[in-house]
């Protein structure tokens, strides 16, 4: 998780709990610091869950995947597979998305009030070994790939 959310009340400390590995946008030069956390969490054999886009969209595309968070499975610490999942909010994802340049709680407030519920489809997509990846990128692409080509299926239009 972003490392903001280490301050939140209640959210901070469930996420501490779960071994959250906290990531900065700011502080570039702490990437190595959680490069070696996460390559503990994978030896240590946690099951680690990585949010790519660094952000989220709408639902209705696909933002950039930050390379930089596949470097340490470049070449993988271990033989291990990557799965990659898309999360389908359907037409609720506009009214649920963190967007743009609001806060957390402003956020979480729009999503707990919107009237009604919703579905999420969870869709668990092909897996691949990052050990057959060229390098960091190439990682990142591999996994957007997948993710855009199932989100393209669902919306029937390419996303790119």
């Amino acid at each position: 998780a972003q490392d903001g959310v280490r301050k939140w009340p209640i959210i901070g400390w469930l996420a501490a709990q779960n071994r959250t590995i906290f990531v900065s946008r700011t502080e570039k030069q702490n990437v190595a610091g959680q490069d070696a956390e996460l390559r503990e969490a994978i030896a240590e054999k946690w099951s680690v869950t990585s949010f790519p886009e660094g952000t989220t969209s709408d639902g209705l595309g696909l933002l950039p995947f930050k390379p930089s968070l596949f470097a340490t499975l470049a070449p993988p610490p271990k033989p291990m597979l990557i799965q990659p999942v898309y999360l389908d909010f359907g037409d609720a994802g506009p009214d649920i998305a963190w967007l743009g340049e609001e806060t957390g709680w402003e956020s979480a407030w729009r999503a707990f009030t919107r009237p009604g519920s919703y579905d999420v489809g969870v869709h668990f997509l092909e897996p691949f070994d990052p050990g057959q990846c060229t390098d960091r990128k190439d990682v990142c692409a591999q996994a957007r790939k997948r993710i855009t080509t199932a989100m393209s299926v669902r919306l029937g239009r390419p996303v790119h």
